[in-house]
């Protein structure tokens, strides 16, 4: 049975999370990238894998490394979704910022 990934299950993982931190300031093979967790490598290949097939992050082959590199456009399409939400919520603070500050004013 091949199940489909899903994008907001891969980044739900603080490890998977961490992993995108590390290769969107530069492109790492998955020895450089274990080497930042306390992890075994296989459990560290197992997210890399997730993220691959999420599309979250692309392989590039140099010589005999394969290097991994966030996929910027699958990660602007996560921005996109979750834009809408960030907004609603930027609101509902500035509205409760203005409750707070009449309210000690009223004090």
């Amino acid at each position: 049975m091949n199940l489909r990934r899903d994008v907001f299950q891969a980044i739900a993982d603080p490890t998977r999370r961490a992993i995108l931190l590390l290769v969107a300031a530069q492109s790492m093979t998955a020895g450089a990238i274990a080497s930042n967790f306390d992890t075994a490598r296989p459990t560290v290949s197992k997210h890399l894998q997730i993220l691959t097939e999420c599309e979250l992050l692309e392989q590039k082959q140099n010589g005999r490394e394969i290097y991994y590199l966030i996929n910027a456009k699958k990660m602007k399409d996560v921005a996109d979704f979750i834009e809408p939400f960030r907004q609603l919520w930027d609101d509902r603070f500035n509205k409760l910022e203005t409750i707070m500050k009449n309210y000690q004013s009223k004090k």
